[in-house]
């Protein structure tokens, strides 16, 4: 299976394009949807501000193209807030595949904003195939300022002056606020359920 790495032009492109790589993945960067024409799955990965991203995908066509997409697609980080609704981050409107809105995250006592560092994964939605072989309370590295609170389609949370959505799914659009390219052994395991067929 051959995945499509959306090109954003972010920091965090060339750490997934090493993390694919490690796994033996076949990926294409795609930096429109016709270069995608091929794969059998998007990763839309990202990091910065909402409005930034949303022009760049709009200005290259993925903005309409991931609207219609029935691939599996998997968020990462800032590409996982894209898929919701609405961001108030930049005050933006966003992909609208998964029905909610980014709030800018409280840490409350819990630490310094942004929330940067390891943090728990807990609970999981074990029957997901993405959290194949993860288990309760493991870490995984997270940097963001801005989350989504945890509704109906969290198959994971982390906490972080309140719940936090650590990862999320609706059909076949998937997921995760934390970096998993950059979270040891538990992020390469959810990459390669990804990448290797879990939609």
């Amino acid at each position: 299976m051959t995945t499509a790495l959306i090109d954003t032009s972010t920091a965090n492109i060339a750490s997934v394009r090493y993390a694919l790589e490690r796994l033996d993945a076949p990926y294409v960067l795609a930096c429109t949807p016709a270069d995608a024409a091929g794969c059998d799955r998007i990763l839309l990965p990202g990091v910065g501000t909402a409005g930034v991203a949303m022009a760049r995908l709009d200005q290259s066509g993925w903005v309409q193209a991931l609207r219609l997409e029935v691939r599996p697609v998997l968020g990462v980080c800032l590409g996982m807030q894209l898929l919701f609704d609405y961001s108030l981050e930049s005050e933006c409107a966003l992909l609208g595949l998964i029905p909610g809105r980014v709030e800018q995250l409280d840490p409350g006592e819990d630490g310094p904003w942004p929330h940067t560092g390891w943090n728990t994964l807990t609970d999981l939605d074990l029957s997901d195939p993405l959290l194949r072989g993860v288990n309760e309370g493991e870490y995984v590295y997270f940097v963001h300022g801005f989350y989504a609170p945890v509704g109906r389609y969290a198959i994971a949370r982390t906490r972080y002056g309140g719940p936090v959505t650590a990862m999320v799914r609706r059909g076949h659009v998937a997921g995760c606020q934390f970096h998993p390219e950059c979270s040891a052994g538990t992020g390469a395991q959810i990459l390669a359920n990804f990448v290797k067929g879990a939609s």
